[in-house]
């Protein structure tokens, strides 16, 4: 079997399953959030559900629309808050506040060979873990509050292959850009992306974690990695239960196997309105932005902030570009803080933002206005994603955001840092 058919095996109490098969799974973690929980709620309160599986493996994460943008978001949180109150529910808001993609592995919540359902379509980022992580709606996700179990088709694997040692400055979502770009945003559906070879396992688990987050733009249903060294030191610090680790077997099944030779792949950049719409920054052309955006659930993480201080250190944002930079936890706000990171974006002149997905979703911190074109590095431009729908987003790394914020225009890094 295949690491998703025995992590889905191991939660059926089945000796086997095969990629078809339809299968009910017991579920390790349950998450919803400020966007998605309001609407299990009133799901939960139809069914007449009164008594939920384990309320200690179910997370309400307040991150979308906090710190309150409105009287209407502050009215719903507070619902949401009173009824994980009345259930026991963790809530998850206020002063240890994280994007939750980004907060729950932090905490160590998922760890490998966990099954975690979330309200959220990148709740597929908890694969960079081993785990088998994937976004469902508000219904399923009201029944999985209530039964702890969910029902699903085993998806088939599709192993994709990196191989070579990646240029400076190419980061994950560079590979995970280029690779949308070859294979489509329908080339992984309802697929398992199985991240393989060379490039990851020299790539950082802040980079593993980019690239299982964007799984979803692909189409996937899940997106993983194998646990290797970097995953054990990752997780062993953070885990409070234990945990278990599944490998492929070495007659295991692939859909399909896709190899890339990454020494040819450089920053890249995904042009409106499709995350598949990818190519090489330096092929771009000359795009004026008046909005760069550095942050959220792909790239908020302390890495992302490390590239985007190295890059502007020393430097100022142009006078005609809002810069925004948004930690993607307390934590990583912390970190950033101690490392002198937040000082660095402070002179540069640009706004650091509390956690939150705020601009990603088009729910605050940066809405941007008809005409308007924003280079960011969230998952998704689709048109109107953040604001109105005659702007436009252009999806990049943390690097070319910063350089980007520098010029005035899409850049590649290497233009302001000199490199040859």
């Amino acid at each position: 079997m295949t690491i998703v058919e025995k992590i889905l095996a191991a939660h059926t109490g089945m000796q086997s399953v095969r990629s078809g098969e339809f299968v009910n799974v017991k579920v390790d973690l349950v998450m919803a959030s400020d966007l998605t929980a309001h609407i299990a709620i009133k799901q939960l309160q139809a069914l007449g559900a009164r008594k939920l599986f384990d309320p200690g493996k179910i997370v309400f994460v307040m991150d979308h629309f906090t710190p309150n943008k409105d009287v209407a978001a502050a009215t719903e949180i507070k619902k949401m808050r009173e009824f994980a109150r009345e259930m026991g529910i963790v809530f998850v808001e206020a002063g240890d506040i994280g994007i939750e993609h980004v907060y729950l592995p932090e905490k160590g919540l998922v760890l490998p060979g966990d099954v975690v359902v979330g309200g959220d379509s990148h709740t597929c980022t908890y694969g960079a873990l081993g785990s088998f992580a994937t976004g469902m709606g508000s219904t399923d996700i009201a029944v999985a509050m209530v039964t702890g179990e969910i029902w699903m088709k085993v998806p088939p694997t599709i192993k994709y292959v990196y191989n070579g040692k990646t240029s400076k400055w190419v980061s994950g979502k560079d590979l995970m850009l280029y690779t949308i770009g070859q294979i489509g945003v329908d080339g992984a559906l309802y697929s398992a992306m199985e991240f393989t070879g060379e490039t990851i396992r020299d790539l950082s688990m802040d980079g593993r974690f980019t690239m299982a987050n964007m799984a979803i733009e692909a189409g996937a249903k899940v997106g993983l990695f194998e646990v290797d060294e970097k995953t054990l030191a990752y997780v062993q610090e953070k885990a409070a239960r234990p945990f278990t680790v599944y490998e492929n077997d070495d007659t295991s099944e692939y859909a399909q196997v896709i190899e890339f030779d990454v020494e040819k792949i450089g920053p890249q950049v995904a042009l409106p309105h499709s995350p598949s719409n990818a190519m090489a920054v330096e092929k771009a052309g000359e795009i004026e932005v008046e909005q760069v955006v550095i942050g959220s659930c792909t790239n908020g993480r302390l890495e992302d902030l490390y590239y985007a201080h190295l890059v502007l250190q020393d430097r100022k944002v142009s006078k005609d570009v809002r810069c925004i930079i948004i930690p993607g936890s307390q934590k990583v706000y912390l970190d950033a803080l101690r490392a002198g990171y937040i000082e660095t974006f402070i002179k540069a002149g640009a706004l650091v933002s509390p956690p939150t997905c705020g601009p990603c979703v088009g729910g605050h911190m940066g809405i941007l206005a008809a005409g308007e074109r924003c280079v960011s590095t969230t998952n998704r431009n689709f048109q109107g994603r953040m604001g109105d729908p005659h702007s436009e987003v252009y999806l990049v790394n943390p690097a070319v955001a910063a350089a980007t914020a520098v010029t005035g225009r899409l850049t590649d890094p290497k233009e302001v840092m000199g490199d040859d």
